[in-house]
């Protein structure tokens, strides 16, 4: 069944680069970032893990552990991960991958691609992003097909905003990026909006209605 916002991610155990874990205690107090992706061996796959670990210290400054999924062994992995740093330039690989040859995980998460096949005819792993907080709910989820690759200066993003508004009364609008300008949440008093967000501009519409307030990154 797919895993919805405000889900627990399940504490589940898998066979990885590292070694077996257990998914609570591999992320510990941390956020964490759970991507997966369709096959080891294959062009676009290469690129994003390739791409992640270019932008790992980005994400080690927002506090993001990560950790990706693929339908293939830990053998299978590791020899994969050769190519990776082979064809991205990179001297290492600091996080680890799942083996998932089964796609028990896979199916477990909701993470198939049924529109896509592998050379057996089986479903290939979508490629989803799965954000995970400090307290293993569900924050951000996103599927993109098999085909498609992501754009990871976007998941670094939204993390920066769901940071932001997990600790301010805020929210970010569209195309936003961090030290723009906000949005005060509907939920806040005209009152309060005024003592938290002193500097906040209320936007005139024709509807007369003072609901859209604008104000600098808190």
């Amino acid at each position: 069944m797919p895993l919805n916002l405000g889900d627990e991610m399940p504490n589940f155990e898998a066979d990885t680069t590292i070694g077996k874990i257990k998914f609570h205690d591999w992320l510990g107090d941390s956020w964490g970032v759970l991507f997966s992706h369709p096959a080891d061996y294959t062009p676009v796959c290469t690129t994003e893990l390739g791409r992640v670990e270019q932008l790992s210290s980005e994400f080690a400054k927002r506090g993001m552990k990560l950790i990706a999924l693929s339908c293939d062994s830990v053998e299978d992995h590791k020899g994969w991960i050769e190519d990776i740093k082979a064809y991205n330039g990179l001297q290492t690989f600091s996080y680890p991958i799942i083996a998932d040859p089964n796609r028990d995980l896979a199916m477990k998460l909701g993470m198939m691609d049924a529109d896509e096949k592998d050379k057996k005819g089986l479903p290939l792993t979508c490629r989803a992003v799965f954000i995970v907080g400090p307290d293993k709910k569900v924050k951000l989820s996103i599927l993109y097909p098999a085909t498609t690759g992501r754009n990871f200066s976007e998941v670094l993003r939204v993390i920066d905003s769901l940071h932001l508004t997990a600790q301010k009364k805020v929210a970010t609008p569209v195309d936003w990026q961090n030290g723009g300008s906000c949005m005060v949440v509907p939920s806040i008093s005209k009152d309060d909006a005024a003592k938290l967000f002193p500097k906040h501009e209320v936007k005139s519409v024709p509807s007369g209605k003072e609901y859209i307030r604008v104000t600098p990154q808190p």
